[in-house]
């Protein structure tokens, strides 16, 4: 008994070691979280959402708020925000917990420029609480977004305390010492998280920003970082649009996507597009965008006369499918109204959207998976498919780099379609044939590949 347990822990070592002895970059186990939810949702909150105005980002980091007690959601309820992005699919959610006013949406000790301010639930509100707590009440895993790069009440901008000489340099050094309470607060007020989101990043401890890391990874080491000069446990995939390119490989030539030993001669862009397959390091792909991004708009937070703008359907699912479909993270942006309610409706084509996503995918017509370069797919009958799945059993790392996919179409199997980057997901769209077997073919691989799902879809 105790030799076949002893055989038994070395064979899940060497399982475990294999793909760092073969020198392939794995995730940790928070990135795996990260790759299995595929879908999440960030909730943009902040005074501004109450003065009735659209929103200007380049006057909001410089003009303080006259009247914080315009701050007056009656009618909040993180219940209805946490059920809206839940029925679209998403596995977490994260608050902006303080954005570019300063303004901090919980009950501070450090920061007096909070709800302990404000005459709204006489001054012993808590949203970042009401919010976790509805995470949790619905399965959702719970971020916090820390905006210190901006700060208009304080005078800083990108990090600095505005003025010269020793008045700067004293105030800069206090605003780092602030943000570093501020964050041990969030840290250790809430219990478990998801995600501590920097915006913007928190820069160079070793120059103006503050040293936060070390103090998540006191508190919360198995959470989500992102990000500062030295780590980021993904990347931003490039644009807002909710999108990758083609081919995202979710491994990077540097520990943070705003790393300073990245080469000049290197396109940065590009390189936060497509990451780069030879990379030493796994730091997978984000593509967000804002729910009220059609008709030319692209607002994260509430604005007046925006019903309108809200994507369609089609447009949603598009963008679904270029960036969970392309081994990425989709994060909608969700706004909540002055009330403190998301608007009917975003919630509807929340709804609609996670009704579709079912539909189009939960049910494959067949499905199958192995550790071998190819594999074959056979369906119960001659049918229509126009879309595949793959995926890789990424804790083992990305070991594709070229594959095909084939049907066997009048007695001749031919390519209906091919690519590099699988990942977690690759979501392949095609011309749709009438087939009754499939095979998926690895080209190249820089070891075994480990395919976890191979699987067709007819979607009409």
């Amino acid at each position: 008994m105790q030799r076949s347990y002893l055989i038994l822990i070395i064979i899940c070592c060497s399982i475990y070691g294999v793909a760092q002895a073969q020198g392939i970059p794995v995730p940790k186990h928070h990135q795996l979280k990260w790759h299995e939810a595929e879908m999440g949702a960030v909730f943009h909150y902040d005074l501004h959402v109450f003065d009735g105005i659209r929103y200007g980002q380049g006057n909001n980091r410089i003009n303080p708020i006259e009247d914080y007690n315009i701050f007056n959601p009656t009618e909040l309820n993180t219940d209805q925000w946490i059920e809206a992005a839940k029925a679209a699919g998403c596995k977490f959610a994260v608050l902006t917990a303080t954005h570019e006013t300063g303004f901090g949406l919980w009950q501070s000790d450090v920061n007096p420029y909070c709800l302990k301010a404000v005459k709204w639930r006489d001054g012993k509100g808590d949203i970042v609480r009401d919010f976790v707590n509805s995470c949790r009440k619905y399965g959702l895993q719970p971020g916090i977004y820390v905006g210190i790069r901006w700060n208009s009440l304080l005078g800083i901008h990108n990090f600095k305390a505005e003025g010269e000489g020793d008045f700067a340099r004293n105030r800069q050094a206090w605003y780092k010492r602030l943000c570093e309470k501020m964050v041990t607060e969030l840290c250790t007020r809430y219990g478990d998280l998801y995600m501590i989101w920097f915006d913007g990043g928190a820069d160079d401890p070793r120059g103006d920003g503050p040293d936060v890391e070390p103090i998540v990874n006191k508190y919360q080491p198995n959470c989500l970082f992102y990000h500062n000069i030295d780590r980021a446990d993904f990347r931003w995939g490039g644009s807002e649009t909710g999108t990758v390119e083609y081919p995202c490989w979710s491994t990077f030539p540097v520990p943070c996507s705003h790393h300073k030993r990245i080469e000049s001669n290197i396109d940065q862009l590009e390189l936060l597009k497509h990451g780069d397959k030879n990379g030493k390091y796994w730091v997978p792909a984000m593509a967000d965008t804002p729910l009220r991004g059609a008709n030319g708009r692209h607002e994260w937070f509430w604005e007046p006369d925006d019903e309108n703008n809200i994507y369609s359907l089609d447009v949603l699912m598009d963008k679904y499918e270029k960036s969970v479909g392309r081994n990425a993270t989709l994060i909608l942006g969700l706004t909540p109204d002055p009330t403190g309610l998301i608007p009917a409706g975003d919630a509807q084509r929340l709804k609609e959207m996670g009704h579709e996503i079912n539909r189009r995918f939960s049910s494959p017509i067949a499905a199958t998976s192995g550790n071998k370069k190819s594999l074959t797919l056979k369906l119960d009958n001659k049918q229509r498919v126009n879309y595949c799945i793959i995926q890789e059993n990424i804790k083992n790392g990305e070991r594709i780099r070229q594959y095909k996919i084939e049907a066997k179409v009048n007695g001749k199997w031919q390519t209906i379609c091919n690519g590099e980057s699988v990942g977690h997901k690759r979501i392949e769209k095609f011309t749709p044939v009438e087939t009754d077997i499939l095979r998926l073919i690895v080209n190249e691989s820089v070891a075994l590949p480990d395919i976890i799902n191979f699987s067709a879809y007819s979607i009409e």
